[in-house]
């Protein structure tokens, strides 16, 4: 079939940003007295919104966070991503050649850091109004609302949407949201794209992509 539009998850799939986000997370963390891994929180955390994580790390510590740790873990993170911060190879190649087919994002991340990032990679143009967050949402991926959301923005069937998403959470949340989901290993936290395809195929993606050379906007 071929579809009428296409939904990207942010982090992970446009910005390649799960090493510093979960690197400075670890961080600031640690720096509270909650000491924690990057591997953990890649483990734990990846693909949620805020609210969910921090649902996580409190039940985890059995104790909430400092009132200010967003705030403060936001600058620390800003810090890192200014070391370096890039788009996911192909991306850009990828929207340039999407043409007039309907496109939004849906993701866990707060809607001014999508915008910033977007700024920072000059990709902003591709996606006009259709930035769609699920920072404050109670229910987060891996629920269908926040594709859902973008498919009703787009005014779009979800049936005939497109999503590419890089984490399991993510993935069933498109997967719940009636998408055609390709389970993307093309970002640099994916260490073996193998066995990170298997993990998302035992989800229930129905593609897998290494890189934005093997999706098809006809499958």
């Amino acid at each position: 079939m071929s579809f009428s539009a296409i939904i990207f998850d942010f982090d992970g799939v446009i910005a390649d940003s799960e090493v510093r986000a979960n690197q400075s997370l670890a961080e600031s963390l640690t720096a509270v007295g909650m000491p924690t891994s990057y591997d953990e929180c890649l483990r734990d955390y990846y693909g949620h919104n805020w609210q969910e994580t921090q649902r996580r790390i409190e039940a985890r510590f059995g104790r909430p966070l400092p009132v200010d740790f967003r705030q403060t873990h936001r600058v620390r993170a800003r810090a890192r991503f200014m070391e370096g911060f890039d788009a996911v190879p192909g991306a850009p190649a990828f929207l340039d050649m999407l043409g007039a087919t309907p496109r939004a994002i849906a993701s866990s991340s707060r809607a001014e850091y999508i915008d910033w990032t977007l700024g920072l990679f000059g990709l902003r143009h591709h996606f006009g109004d259709h930035i769609y967050s699920a920072d404050g949402w109670d229910r987060g991926k891996p629920h269908p609302d926040i594709y859902l959301a973008a498919a009703k923005g787009l005014g779009v069937d979800p049936a005939a949407c497109l999503a590419i998403e890089d984490s399991p959470t993510g993935a069933q949340s498109a997967l719940a949201a009636g998408m055609t989901v390709i389970g993307f290993c093309g970002a640099s936290h994916i260490l073996d794209r193998t066995v990170h395809g298997e993990i998302l195929r035992g989800i229930g993606v129905h593609h897998v992509a290494l890189g934005y050379d093997e999706i098809s906007l006809d499958a």
